[in-house]
């Protein structure tokens, strides 16, 4: 399903350059929920944006379903983007001037999908805001603001889900309420879920875990079991 190959990230910083990934490859099958972890500066969220295609690799190939991203144009990473990816920010970016229904409506509506209120409303119950889909973001505590966005991202049926930090702007009780949401809807829904974190704790919950340092993969193991994934890098 993705599928990184020697991926290195180099960007210049003043006088030097500097590199934020570093001969990175990992494999992700379909279906499977990863959480990235380690220390802010590590690369985490340089990597999530790189699979995204928001971002482009100084060197290496990147796979994504089938689609050889890293030798793609915009235009087709955009198509890429809007029928394979959903993309879940730490700072929500709903649109202010739309409600909650209308946040998760917008990006069916312009790709042109049938029965997109029908699917709207049913999202919106599968995040328990049924009653609450007629407010506006400003109206919303941050946790349900951030339900919504995982919604939205659940919008188009992609067949992957990136997660930048969801839960940083939220306290433990309700950073673990949305964790559970997106486990949920990965299983539901057979989505390949790819999480950056910052918390150990969270990050234990998921399938895999990798971990990285100073750009490189240090750990790559699944969570629950005894046997450790030696790092390709």
């Amino acid at each position: 399903m993705i599928a990184l190959s020697n991926v290195t990230k180099t960007v210049r910083s003043g006088t030097e350059d500097l590199t934020i990934l570093n001969d990175v490859s990992i494999h992700i099958p379909a279906g499977q929920f990863v959480a990235v972890t380690g220390a802010s500066g590590s690369g985490k969220s340089t990597l999530l944006g790189l699979i995204a295609g928001l971002d482009a690799p100084t060197s290496g190939s990147i796979n994504v379903d089938g689609d050889e991203i890293t030798r793609m144009g915009e235009d087709g990473l955009a198509r890429i983007r809007s029928a394979k990816i959903g993309f879940v920010f730490q700072s929500f970016h709903l649109i202010p001037s739309l409600t909650a229904y209308e946040n998760i409506l917008i990006p069916m509506e312009i790709l042109g999908l049938e029965n997109v209120e029908a699917r709207a409303h049913s999202l919106l119950k599968q995040i328990d805001l049924t009653n609450r889909g007629h407010h506006y973001p400003a109206e919303l505590s941050g946790g349900e603001q951030q339900r919504v966005a995982i919604a939205r991202a659940f919008a188009n049926s992609p067949k992957i889900l990136l997660a930048d930090e969801p839960t940083g702007n939220l306290d433990s009780k309700n950073g673990q309420h949305i964790f559970d949401l997106m486990k949920q809807l990965h299983e539901r829904h057979k989505v390949t879920l790819v999480l950056v974190s910052h918390d150990a704790v969270l990050a234990n919950q998921a399938q895999r875990r990798i971990v990285l340092e100073d750009g490189r993969v240090v750990r790559d193991e699944l969570n629950h079991r005894d046997t450790e994934i030696e790092s390709k890098t």
